[in-house]
């Protein structure tokens, strides 16, 4: 296919955040073109975000159903090729069965659904159809995180023995939803956001992050959730422990009423040979720790790193990889699977040295490495579980299930 993926985006309007975000990651590489939206169900948001963003009138859309249908409409060169979602939780399930069940591949931005049975429900569709589909938990896309999941397969720090991972913020220290901020809205209303707030929103990218890297699971936890500020519905604070499928034991604490925190996601994981530290607000660098020779610094673009963190790293040494670039990879990843989905050949030096494309037509997940409707399935499980675990006062330890 000598063209652009064609992308339709449904929610994004301009007064929106993560919309933007997903449209400059997308744009990045030069894979994927946006020709379409419904970016508001208020048709002249819309409207005006299209005018925005220059796409043609016709392909602008009052709503996701209308879009979808009008695009199947178009003849296969003409149409979209796949939908990204980037709406509130409460529409991602519907969005993303009308996408697929009409023949479109998915990115969608996470957590998966609004409930558990809404994921399940949501990959017996996209097993039936036979289609891509894109979780956007992106923080497992810096190159230095791939580095951290290579040097754990290759054994480097032996067997894991702890996990600590943490994502602090600070901006829902006060009731900012009373004030009409539109982020703060949707993410405290049960019906919008699910049956978690902060859980939800940044718990499932720490659970997801040590699960991904570790390549282990969460079996157990015990969680303590809070509701610091005074009239909001969902809570702001969760404290949980962990218990892991190798007998490892962790500890995994997201809040957002920390005063002064950005969005300072990190990782400490300790094996029996050694150890390893990660800062997404220092995303280039990995430390590399040992009791008997001290501490090693191993940064982006210096030195052998593992291929895959080579496949995934765009900057020379001294230049960050940023929060764009890892929704850039992400859709490079999806576009390059789609590609090869297509049976087109894909040129090495195009994907930044990745490959795994069949000769049926299939692809290798392990090589284009985007999470999908499993890193969905297991977020909704961790919401699940530790909700139910901080409801019962009597059992110390609830079973992670999904």
């Amino acid at each position: 296919m000598s063209r652009k993926i064609r992308m339709g985006m449904i929610g994004g309007s301009l007064e929106g955040f993560i919309g933007a975000v997903h449209r400059r990651g997308a744009n990045l590489d030069g894979e994927v073109e946006l020709v379409a939206g419904a970016f508001s169900s208020n048709p002249e948001k819309s409207k005006a975000t299209g005018d925005a963003l220059y796409l043609s009138p016709d392909r602008v859309y009052g709503s996701y159903e209308e879009m979808i249908l009008k695009e199947k409409e178009l003849p296969e060169g003409d149409r979209i090729d796949f939908v990204s979602i980037v709406v509130p939780n409460h529409v991602h399930f519907p969005a993303a069965k009308f996408a697929l069940e009409n023949g479109f591949n998915v990115i969608m931005d996470k957590p998966v659904t609004l409930t558990t049975q809404e994921a399940k429900d949501l990959k017996v569709i996209i097993d039936k159809s036979g289609l891509l589909f894109a979780l956007t938990h992106n923080y497992t896309a810096y190159p230095m995180v791939k580095e951290a999941k290579q040097l754990i397969k290759a054994g480097v720090i032996g067997d894991i023995r702890k996990v600590i991972v943490e994502y602090p913020q600070g901006w829902l220290y006060e009731l900012v939803e009373a004030t009409g901020q539109k982020q703060a809205d949707w993410r405290t209303d049960p019906a919008r956001s699910g049956a978690a707030g902060g859980v939800g929103d940044i718990g499932t990218h720490a659970e997801n992050l040590a699960e991904y890297i570790t390549g282990l699971e969460i079996t157990e936890l015990c969680a303590d959730l809070s509701i610091f500020v005074e009239g909001r519905r969902l809570d702001d604070d969760a404290n949980i422990l962990l218990r892991f499928n190798n007998g490892a034991k962790g500890i995994l604490q997201n809040s957002q009423i920390c005063h002064g925190e950005e969005n300072d996601l990190n990782i400490r994981i300790y094996g029996s040979k050694g150890g390893l530290k990660w800062k997404q607000m220092e995303p280039n660098t990995l430390i590399h720790t040992n009791q008997d020779t001290g501490s090693r610094i191993i940064r982006t673009g210096v030195g052998e790193l593992s291929e895959h963190a080579q496949a995934h790293t765009r900057q020379p040494a001294g230049h960050p990889e940023g929060y764009i670039e890892t929704f850039a990879s992400i859709y490079r990843n999806f576009a390059m699977a789609l590609r090869d989905r297509w049976g087109s050949a894909v040129e090495k030096g195009s994907t930044g040295g990745l490959g795994g494309g069949g000769s049926d037509g299939s692809y290798n997940p392990d090589v284009y490495d985007f999470p999908g409707i499993e890193d969905g399935l297991r977020g909704m499980g961790f919401i699940q579980t530790v909700v139910k675990s901080s409801l019962d006062e009597d059992t110390k330890w609830t079973k992670f299930e999904i």
